[in-house]
């Protein structure tokens, strides 16, 4: 049993210090670019949305035209 402690610790202790040595690797965005794309990606949701308002219009209307005609 102490065996295996001593193994995850090891094992626990190997994987912070590499996570740490892949961190120092990283090259982090400075404000000016997080900034950018975050309205590119805001900008975008908006523009999304109201593609499919308007496809989700269009096809709704059709079915309901289509509902109306066979029902009547």
């Amino acid at each position: 049993m102490a065996e295996e402690k001593k193994n995850f610790i090891d094992s626990t202790r190997d994987y912070v210090e590499s996570l740490r040595v892949e961190m120092r690797k990283v090259t982090w965005p400075n404000r000016k670019q997080v900034e950018s794309t975050t309205a590119v990606v805001i900008v975008s949701v908006f523009a999304f949305a109201a593609y499919f308002e308007v496809v989700d219009t269009i096809l709704g209307r059709g079915v309901k035209g289509i509902m109306q005609y066979f029902t009547k």
